[in-house]
């Protein structure tokens, strides 16, 4: 199947399936989920959207969709992408006042006539790589979705799979394979473009411009209706895009946690130190985004459904990437290991910035001895099962007195570990080094002789010298 069915057998699409989503979100699920989208929801690029009559947010999603080429039931996900026809640009727009109204279907909400637009051309699976594509959206020319499918959580031979142990999968049946972060709300007068690309293929820009509905829903149904966390939602979190790059990495070990933490408390935040934890290598510093685990307290028949096999712990750990910090709620409690060296160890090779955890820590010594830092609460030779459950990762936790969400920035060194928000760090990190600046020049001067009185904090005359030695370094 290399080209566009004009009306979908099914349109089944995917809730969560790109990181950086999922971090928006606070959570990454252990499984993909899906909903239905009608047949009538699909259309072509060029086509005009009508926002409905009454409604605020229409929700734009760039996504990729994968046309199914021929019959799939009960296949494996090593076949799965054999059963693929081909990828095109798709957008799953969807109306976030009427969430309220569909209890998890989306049918209202998302399955709107022209809800799905698809195209305008189908790249042929024989021709790409399915772990090598771009998604870029723009909306009024302006890229605000960038992405590869490298980021996703589930790929789409799996979801080709587990879909098919269900559901047979026919020619010309359309999957939406999730957004990554960036997705937003248009207006009547925007136009929304995705594109799909590898390699020097291309679907196209998938066109669709927004119009103003003028029939306005009748009162024999839920009628639309927004409160602020449907706006938050519809719009994206206020760090929606950040990127902790390699120079603010740098910037941010360029000062101290104190000077940082300083500079927190002069904006009202003042329960942002991870507290009580000491680190295996007080020496290095710590710099990364949150990922969390969170432990419930032991229960018998909690840990027989939740304790074993490839666990909550397990999978944090494997979800780990380059630059992540784990940071795991253990409630404070020491009676008991919440990490040890194998999977330490292993959080080390899959490129994480370090371990926080509030309870104890197995194998001490050994962990002691890898290049990843630890933050923890005290050693403890027993394993999770004498205190903890595995319960849930990716979700706003609590460690050591701090609230942490995933995709929070954490910063330690040996003076302890701090959280601050993502929307927050740029300000924060240039004050703490003008700040570390200022206190280097009242250092030197207080070596020379001079006395505290109007130097620290300065008055006029020493803010008139600092600016002058300012300029001479």
């Amino acid at each position: 199947m290399t080209t566009l069915p004009q009306r979908p057998g099914k349109i089944i699409a995917l809730h969560l399936n790109y990181r950086s989503r999922a971090a928006q979100r606070g959570r990454v699920p252990a499984q993909p989920s899906y909903f239905l989208k009608p047949p009538t929801s699909a259309a072509a690029s060029g086509a005009a959207l009508e926002r409905p009559a009454g409604t605020e947010l229409l929700g734009f999603e760039g996504e990729i969709a994968l046309v199914i080429g021929r019959t799939a039931r009960r296949v494996t996900p090593e076949e799965g992408w054999s059963y693929v026809g081909g990828v095109t640009a798709a957008n799953d727009f969807g109306v976030y006042d009427l969430r309220y109204a569909d209890k998890g279907s989306n049918l209202r909400s998302k399955g709107g006539d022209g809800f799905t637009p698809l195209g305008p051309a189908v790249l042929p699976a024989a021709d790409v790589d399915p772990a090598a594509l771009r998604l870029r959206t723009w909306l009024n020319g302006e890229l605000v979705q960038e992405d590869t499918t490298g980021d996703l959580l589930f790929g789409f031979g799996r979801l080709v799979a587990d879909l098919s142990q269900l559901i047979t999968l026919e020619p010309g049946d359309v999957v939406l394979t999730g957004t990554p972060a960036g997705a937003s709300v248009a207006i009547p007068g925007d136009v929304v473009e995705v594109e799909v690309d590898s390699d020097g293929h291309t679907t196209g820009r998938l066109v669709t411009p927004i119009v103003a509905g003028t029939v306005p829903f009748g009162p024999f149904g839920a009628l639309p209706r927004a409160d602020e966390q449907q706006r938050a939602d519809a719009y994206g979190t206020a760090d929606a895009g950040f990127e902790l790059t390699p120079e603010l990495r740098a910037k941010i070990e360029s000062v101290a946690t104190a000077t940082l933490s300083a500079q927190l408390r002069k904006r009202g935040y003042d329960a942002v130190s991870i507290d009580g934890l000491t680190s295996t290598r007080p020496g290095a510093r710590l710099t990364g985004r949150a990922r969390t685990l969170r432990y419930l307290p032991y229960r018998e028949d909690l840990f027989k459904s939740h304790g074993g096999g490839y666990n909550a712990q397990k999978r944090a750990i494997d979800a780990l990437g380059p630059g992540d910090v784990l940071v795991v709620e253990a409630r404070g409690e020491r009676g008991t290991g919440t990490v040890g060296d194998i999977l330490a160890l292993r959080a080390q090779v899959r490129g994480a910035a370090g371990i926080v955890t509030d309870g104890g820590v197995r194998d001490l010594a050994a962990v002691s001895a890898l290049d990843i830092p630890t933050y923890h609460a005290g050693p403890h030779p027993a394993v999770l099962g004498r205190r903890h459950v595995p319960w849930d990762v990716d979700v706003a936790i609590a460690c050591g007195g701090a609230a942490v969400r995933p995709g929070d920035v954490i910063a330690g060194d040996g003076d302890g570990v701090l959280v601050i928000p993502p929307d927050l760090v740029e300000v924060v990190v240039d004050a703490a080094i003008e700040q570390e600046l200022q206190e280097t020049f009242i250092a030197e001067q207080v070596a020379a002789g001079e006395r505290v009185e109007g130097l620290y904090p300065m008055d006029g005359h020493w803010r008139g010298r600092y600016a002058a030695w300012l300029a001479k370094r």
